[in-house]
């Protein structure tokens, strides 16, 4: 089926009901699998949370491609995919069949989700990216733009968007529950992967090293190490993985397949991985949009691996009738406002995760609202929430994002989805990475970085010429490696 013909028979099928679920608001109907299979799906990263992705994408479309840089699991997902192309290179998927499927998932490390995503949206095809949305504050932008431009449907991969609880606190918070908001604290248990400085690893520094600290041992462990090497990489394309990134050594373990959240080149850290879910709800709630400035403290980094630990203080100007919002980060179980929260009943709270969010009313943690002293708030009534449609076939937030994402597609309604580009995902994710730049600042143990002062609306650091921190800029806007369309 063509691109055009599939595009008619979706609009014409949605239109006349033929199968096809048109979900407003609450809606609680089934689809019908039969039908569904009109959607053509590719998925780029196909592995870990790729894996689920492009898995759950098929309950609702026909999985025609699969892109992996690593063939191992290419040949695993393909189990599951029997009749779907497989590649290695993303380019070559969309020069072979481009013109055989009309939705794809991203799913692939932080640093290659752009050059991934503006591919698929510039072919005409549905967009489903994991969060972050991007590495960088400018690919975020230019990703909203380009998805405004196409009017494609897109969704980043923030799953808990789904949860009823979650938009209803958030309408709740938006409505004025507590008045005028005055702080913003969000925690996480991130970090769960290895970060710090004098990480990196190449057969180079562990032959010198070992040469130098247990001679007697040395040829046979650098023997065996080459040879742990040689085997990885007969079946991951390390020159595909890395992608736009800057070239080095591969080295097993720390960075393939999971562990690459915790490198600058290729992840954003605790803030990154975390917060498009943490801060979702106050972002969506307190209109936490285009601080005014940031300022980080860390554990330390050596700017090639993300610290240990950090906090990150933004700052938010009066705007959409209330004032200034202090929004404070912090990761690996960091939350030392618990004293703060006791004041209003909260005595319990996850070390794990949490919002704590103070108004002029009252405060919130876990969708309760209560005055100091412990006192409940009544909830408004009558507040407006749109939730999210339930394919009651496949349970839970992730089904149900995607499920979200193709209704989004049959309706050819983008502002369906929570997590869309332009309106939300984009703006989240410019929000979230601007703490990486205090972050990049902050590289000596406990000693506060510098203030990054930020016009929002041009994507700038307005004090840029006057940090002594360099490489701030590169941050905002990176440059790709050769091969790769500039943005």
């Amino acid at each position: 089926m063509s691109k055009k013909t599939r595009r008619d028979f979706l609009k014409t099928s949605a239109v006349a009901g033929s199968g096809f679920l048109v979900c407003a608001g609450n809606s609680r109907k089934a689809a019908r699998a039969s039908a569904l299979q009109s959607v053509a799906v590719a998925g780029i990263g196909v592995g870990g949370k790729g894996a689920g992705d492009i898995q759950q994408a098929g309950f609702y479309g026909k999985v025609v491609a699969l892109c992996d840089t690593d063939s191992r699991i290419l040949e695993n997902q393909q189990k599951n995919f029997p009749g779907a192309k497989t590649f290695a290179d993303f380019r070559e998927m969309f020069s072979a069949m481009g013109d055989k499927f009309d939705a794809c998932t991203v799913s692939t490390t932080d640093h290659m989700h752009t050059v991934q995503t503006a591919m698929a949206l510039k072919a005409g095809k549905h967009c489903y990216t994991q969060k972050p949305l991007t590495r960088s504050i400018y690919e975020a932008r230019y990703l909203g733009d380009l998805a405004k431009k196409t009017g494609l449907c897109t969704q980043m991969g923030n799953q808990g968007s789904t949860d009823d609880g979650l938009r209803k606190t958030a309408a709740q918070l938006k409505a004025g529950i507590l008045g005028e908001i005055k702080e913003v604290h969000v925690w996480t248990n991130r970090p769960i992967w290895p970060q710090g400085p004098n990480r990196d690893l190449s057969l180079a520094k562990f032959s010198a090293k070992i040469k130098k600290d247990d001679p007697d041992i040395a040829d046979d462990e650098i023997a065996e190490k080459k040879k742990q090497i040689d085997t990885a990489l007969k079946t991951l394309n390390w020159d595909l993985w890395l992608g736009v990134a800057p070239q080095r050594d591969y080295w097993p373990g720390i960075y393939h397949p999971f562990s690459w959240r915790g490198w600058w080149d290729f992840g954003t850290g605790a803030l990154g991985d975390m917060a498009c879910h943490n801060v979702n709800m106050p972002f969506k709630g307190c209109d936490l949009r285009n601080p005014i400035s940031v300022v980080a403290t860390s554990s330390g980094h050596d700017f090639n691996s993300f610290p240990a630990q950090s906090v990150c203080e933004f700052l938010f100007p009066a705007a959409n009738g209330h004032g200034p919002i202090k929004f404070v980060w912090y990761d690996s179980k960091q939350h030392p406002m618990a004293e703060q929260m006791a004041a209003y009943g909260f005595d319990k709270f996850s070390e794990n995760a949490g919002c704590f969010i103070v108004g002029e009313k009252g405060a919130h943690l876990d969708h309760q609202f209560k005055a100091k002293g412990g006192k409940p708030i009544d909830l408004l009534k009558d507040v407006p929430c749109e939730l999210a449609p339930i394919d009651e076939k496949h349970a839970g937030n992730d089904p149900r994002h995607k499920f979200e994402w193709f209704n989004a597609i049959w309706e050819n309604k983008p502002e369906r989805c929570w997590s869309n580009f332009p309106n939300h995902a984009g703006p989240l994710t410019e929000t979230i990475l601007l703490g990486n730049l205090a972050i990049w600042t902050a590289s000596e143990p406990g000693v506060q970085g510098e203030k990054i002062e930020w016009d929002a609306a041009n994507i700038k650091v307005t004090n840029l010429d006057k940090l002594k921190t360099k490489g701030v800029a590169e941050l905002v806007h990176p440059k790709y490696k050769e091969g790769y369309e500039q943005i």
